[in-house]
């Protein structure tokens, strides 16, 4: 009877945590929806500020757009190439101990907010005599998401049957031999999946850039010229007083949250694809 008792309690727990997580989620969404979409209009999504833009003059935030998702996706290809050749050293060739190391030294990595990576990143670029860039904010974003993107990769590599990989030494491959041409076809839904959530990771921060990537209203035509992003440009409209520009940084909301959706519905197809659920 007690075990029935504590089983109804956990039952209520969870619906309880459900509903709380489903009215926040629904109330976040409908207030920057209502908010918003009153200011989306397609100048604003598909052309560049004027110079009173944000003071509540026209223009848009196409450069800005452009922006985030040069950012995101350089910096995700960086961390990647980063991450890839690491996570095969621990999964196969490292020992455990050492391979249970960097694994703790990564999860550190990822628990530190992403603002003291961009003051870590401004420190450099004052040290080497840098200016705020395009350059400066990709390779600050690339170490916000490498720790996501290692973890992943690695999980999906431990996950990977024992028995493949006895079949594969059985076989004569070598280590290498076994990574490329049995462990990465294995895990290559899941790694597209691991580089999706990286790339939506990235492209909603904003701490990380704003001492690095500097801030224009022009497009990102140089890897050595400030670049904006929607983040900072939602900052910066909500910080206005005036009514019809902070209405905008609602809309710019919408267009940032727009994106994730998108990234988070195709990972999760993905995800579908490697489990077939």
């Amino acid at each position: 009877m007690e075990r029935i008792k504590r089983e109804k309690l956990f039952v209520l727990l969870m619906k309880l945590s459900l509903a709380i997580f489903l009215l926040l989620t629904f109330s976040l969404f409908t207030s920057i929806f209502f908010k918003g979409i009153s200011f989306l209009s397609f100048e604003m999504v598909f052309s560049k500020p004027s110079r009173g833009f944000y003071m509540g003059g026209g223009g848009g935030i196409f450069p800005s757009i452009i922006g985030s998702l040069v950012l995101a996706s350089s910096s995700t290809a960086i961390a990647f190439l980063l991450s890839l050749p690491l996570s095969i050293f621990i999964s196969l060739y490292s020992r455990s101990t050492f391979s249970n190391f960097v694994r703790n030294f990564v999860d550190l990595l990822w628990g530190i907010p992403s603002i003291v990576y961009g003051i870590f990143g401004f420190f450099i670029m004052i040290y080497l005599g840098l200016k705020a860039s395009l350059l400066a904010g990709i390779i600050t974003l690339s170490f916000v998401v490498f720790p996501l993107i290692l973890r992943s990769l690695d999980e999906l590599f431990q996950n990977v049957p024992f028995s493949l990989k006895e079949a594969s030494l059985s076989l004569g491959l070598s280590k290498f031999q076994m990574a490329v041409k049995v462990f990465l076809k294995a895990i290559a839904p899941g790694m597209l999946s691991a580089i999706l959530i990286s790339f939506g990771r990235a492209i909603g921060d904003s701490a990380s850039i704003l001492f690095t990537a500097g801030f224009s209203d022009n497009f990102p035509i140089s890897l050595f010229s400030p670049t904006s992003s929607l983040p900072l440009v939602v900052f910066y409209l909500y910080s206005s007083p005036d009514e019809e520009v902070s209405g905008r940084a609602y809309a710019a909301s919408l267009i940032l949250i727009a994106i994730a959706v998108f990234i988070s519905i195709i990972s999760r197809r993905i995800g579908k694809r490697i489990y077939g659920k």
